[in-house]
Formats: C-alpha cells, structure tokens, sequence
C-alpha cells in the first residue's frame, strides 16, 4: 500500500528518487520504431552526401579515384575499383536504408565501409565514426522497425507460413 501512495503521489511530493525514477520510465517509452527510424536516415544521409562527392551524374569523377590513389590509400585493392565500390555502396545501401530493404544487411555493409575508413584511412576521427556505428549497430541488432518495407515483408511471410 505504501507503494501505490509513492507512485500516486503529486510531481511536487514526489522525492528526487521518486523523480528519477518517473523520468526514465518515461524515457523507456520511446518507441524502437522512432530510434530506428532517425538512426536509419539520419546515418544514410551521412553516406549518400558523401557518394555525391565522388560521382557525376552516373559516373565517378576522376577527383574520387584521385583520392583513393593519394589520400585513402586502401591496402590490397586498386583505387580505380575502391572508388567505384564506395560510390556505388554509398549511393545502394543508404536508399536501402531510408526504404528499410534488408536494413540489416545494409547496415552491416556500411558498417564495415566504416571500420576500413576508421583502420586505415582517418583512424583519428573514432568519435565520429563510433556515432555512425551505434547507429548501425541500433539497427543491426534491433531491427529497422515498423517504419519498414522489411516489416512488411515479415508480416507477410508470418501470414503466408
């Protein structure tokens, strides 16, 4: 019964423990749905702004294979092939993202994308390349939520089986 007061009581009787305890049960609330969502098109914004940087039109400039043979410099594969990979990864997997398409797939991939730009080429930005991957890694391990075709698709599978 002493429970149920502390809970019923006014926010200004409530205690600073009482208060904490309020504010993270609605912090709880926040839907999966909503986190998923902002994470998938805040970080596919992120990698489709930077493959515009490296096309135009259909085709990937000579300024972006430049940077691979100068700056970038990845081990073991050709710039000219680097180049046209990151182009076409950083256009593919974002608008697979924002659509919610084998989100999870398509996280990984550019989660991987992340960790060769963060090993070997600007291995000083981690903090930025540490919020890129828990954004990833929100949708890698929880799913794109409702807000997806892959929902959809699932729900359809569920249906069919």
């Amino acid at each position: 019964m002493h429970k149920q007061m502390m809970t019923a009581a006014p926010a200004e009787r409530q205690t600073v423990p009482q208060r904490l305890h309020s504010a993270i049960r609605l912090l709880d609330g926040v839907p999966h749905d909503l986190i998923a969502l902002i994470a998938r098109l805040s970080i596919a914004a992120v990698f489709w702004q930077s493959g515009q940087t490296k096309v135009d039109g259909w085709h990937v400039t000579d300024n972006a294979v430049y940077l691979f043979q100068t700056e970038y410099k990845l081990p073991l594969i050709d710039p000219w092939i680097a180049a046209h990979i990151a182009a076409f990864s950083e256009h593919f997997f974002p608008l697979l993202l924002v659509i919610g398409l084998a989100s999870r797939l398509s996280a990984l991939a550019l989660l991987g994308m992340t960790l060769v730009i963060e090993i070997f080429v600007y291995p000083d930005a981690w903090p930025t390349h540490g919020t890129w991957a828990t954004c990833f890694l929100v949708i890698i391990a929880g799913g794109p939520g409702r807000i997806a075709l892959d929902h959809l698709i699932a729900k359809w599978f569920v249906r069919a089986s």
